[in-house]
């Protein structure tokens, strides 16, 4: 990283131990080209929920909750699925073979399974997949030098050795025990990205050797950043670097499984993918070991929020979030990504003020072209997709605390009884509003502020309550109005004139002994549905004395929705 000189900071020195810990050395590859290609379909997909997610879990899933994982998973499309490691405990062997006996499997998904290069746990592992009609073994060995000393105490021939015995071991028992299986092989140089990229490639040259992939008999080399600890450049030009030098490439595929230790799994997984991989694994909403797989939801909307087809339904984006969690016992986080319960709403003013215009932007222009909203192209402040495309609706995108302004308020208003305010009315009652969050704190529901807009502006009755209307004009003729109001508890008849009804009622007003003196500034009308026995909303502005006050009236005729306004007006002053 460049630092500018005449950039002043005052941060200082963190006094933390920085000496133990160095940079990660980056692949030498100056003619990159990843970084000008674009992703423009979706990669092949394996979810590993079942395994890598599964072994990571505070309680790991019950065979009832696999199966539910299981069958969402393939609801949602996903064609290749890792379920277990069957040799690692009974249970796991126990559910690839329920799997696989119960025909739970449909003839279009493939199931895969995870081995260590032990000839033991390959046997009993291809034992578990006797009678699958279609499935992978899936061999790992660890490359990276720091394992190769500390853990295994092993030279790099002696690493290389355990990966192609690993993968003969694997192909003797395939042959005797899966015949009429469409059997596939994948290998792992786990700890790929802290592994010297020249000798992971050779072990997997070495390990093709043996495989020898060609037409029909695709490997399966997997490339996993086992524990995350560079930029996701880095990871990107690794990918790049191994393609390019890798044989038989077009029958090869490669594949990531990128972990989240530094926060940038989606990031690297996409720029991976830039680089020439062909398919990733991943856990929905992120789960897995430490701080988890890349998160297979992620990846699957950025595509989709891009136009790309991301071949996974994410429609209901509600229901995969509830039956993961009842998988895991783990909750989701409220800011998720698309899915969280936070991730589309807005308590901003600003924020909420540009959300509702752009979405009134979008019903306009999608009646201007005479086609549904939901086909018109998206295009919304601060929401990069539509709601509801997942699932979810706008009720939640605007919520209202002490950050909102006048665009979160009308918006509820309008969304969920259609009143559309004017705008002076928004900000008066805004204010309202945020007089109430200040006081009280929190999150105010929409139900919530229906009360208080209700309680502010629809249900006084002091010193005013309409009673009864009546009113006449002619032709070329002020309006004459009769009306019967309480005031101040006390039925009144009022009778008056003027250019219109709202003007007769106001002249009526102002004779009273109250001296009320009242004038009408501005006014608005709309109904809130369509037909003839529809509600009518009636706002009108008056200077009440020396206050400015907007009223609100409600009513199936418009003309006692409009008086009822004024008396709210002067209700409120």
């Amino acid at each position: 990283m460049t630092h500018l000189s005449n950039i002043s900071n005052a941060q200082q020195p963190s006094g933390m131990p920085i000496e133990r810990y160095h940079p990660f050395v980056p692949v030498d590859l100056p003619d990159r080209t990843w970084p000008t290609r674009k992703v423009t379909r979706a990669p092949r997909w394996l979810s590993t929920d079942l395994r890598d997610g599964n072994q990571a879990l505070i309680d790991p899933m019950t065979p009832a909750r696999k199966l539910t994982m299981f069958d969402l998973l393939v609801g949602m499309g996903y064609k290749e699925i890792e379920v277990g490691f069957p040799s690692a405990s009974q249970t796991d062997f126990d559910f690839v073979r329920q799997l696989i006996e119960e025909d739970r499997v449909p003839d279009d998904v493939r199931i895969s399974v995870l081995t260590q290069a032990r000839e033991d746990l390959i046997e009993r592992t291809v034992q578990s997949l006797v009678g699958a009609d279609r499935a992978t073994v899936h061999l790992y060995n660890a490359t990276a030098p720091l394992f190769r000393r500390v853990v295994f105490g092993v030279t790099k021939d002696e690493c290389r050795a355990i990966a192609t015995r690993g993968t003969e071991m694997v192909m003797k028992y395939a042959e005797e025990l899966l015949g009429d299986t469409d059997f596939g092989y994948q290998y792992s140089p786990e700890i790929f990205t802290q592994s010297e990229t020249d000798f992971a490639l050779d072990v997997c040259e070495a390990v093709s050797d043996v495989w020898q992939p060609e037409a029909g008999r695709e490997i399966i080399l997997n490339l996993p950043a086992t524990v995350e600890m560079s930029t996701p450049n880095t990871y990107a030009d690794q990918i790049e670097y191994f393609s390019r030098g890798l044989t038989r490439r077009e029958h090869s595929a490669i594949s990531l499984h990128p972990h989240n230790d530094r926060g940038t799994a989606v990031a690297a997984t996409e720029l991976a993918l830039m680089a020439g991989a062909d398919r990733v694994e991943g856990c929905l909403f992120g789960h897995g070991e430490r701080t988890g797989n890349v998160c297979l939801v992620t990846l699957g909307m950025n595509l989709f929020s891009q136009g790309i087809d991301p071949q996974i339904d994410f429609h209901d984006i509600d229901e995969v979030r509830r039956t993961v969690e009842y998988c895991t016992q783990l909750p989701v986080h409220p800011r998720h990504p698309y899915a969280g319960d936070l991730v589309y709403t807005a308590f901003s003013g600003s924020h909420q003020d540009a959300i509702k215009k752009g979405l009134e932007d979008l019903e306009r222009r999608a009646k201007d072209s005479g086609v549904p909203t939901s086909e018109m192209p998206w295009e919304a402040p601060y929401l990069p997709i539509d709601p509801k495309d997942v699932g979810r609706t706008y009720e939640a995108v605007i919520r209202v605390n002490s950050q909102s302004g006048k665009g979160g308020v009308a918006y509820i208003l309008k969304a969920e009884h259609k009143l559309e305010l004017p705008r002076r009315a928004q900000i008066e009652f805004s204010r309202v509003v945020q007089a109430r969050t200040d006081t009280a704190g929190g999150e105010m529901t929409a139900d919530a502020i229906w009360d208080v807009f209700s309680s502010e502006y629809l249900d006084r009755e002091a010193p005013l309550k309409l009673n009864s209307v009546h009113t006449s004009s002619a032709a070329g003729e002020r309006d004459q109005l009769s009306v019967n109001v309480y005031v101040e508890g006390e039925l009144v008849s009022l009778t008056g004139e003027g250019n219109g009804p709202i003007a007769a009622f106001v002249n009526a007003l102002n004779e009273l002994p109250q001296e009320f003196d009242v004038r009408v500034l501005d006014y608005s009308e709309h109904a809130l549905s369509a037909g003839g026995d529809a509600i009518a909303a009636a706002y009108v502005e008056c200077a009440v004395g020396d206050q400015i006050l907007w009223g609100v009236g409600l009513d199936a005729n418009i003309v006692t929705a409009s008086l009822k306004a004024v008396i709210s007006a002067v209700n409120r002053s």
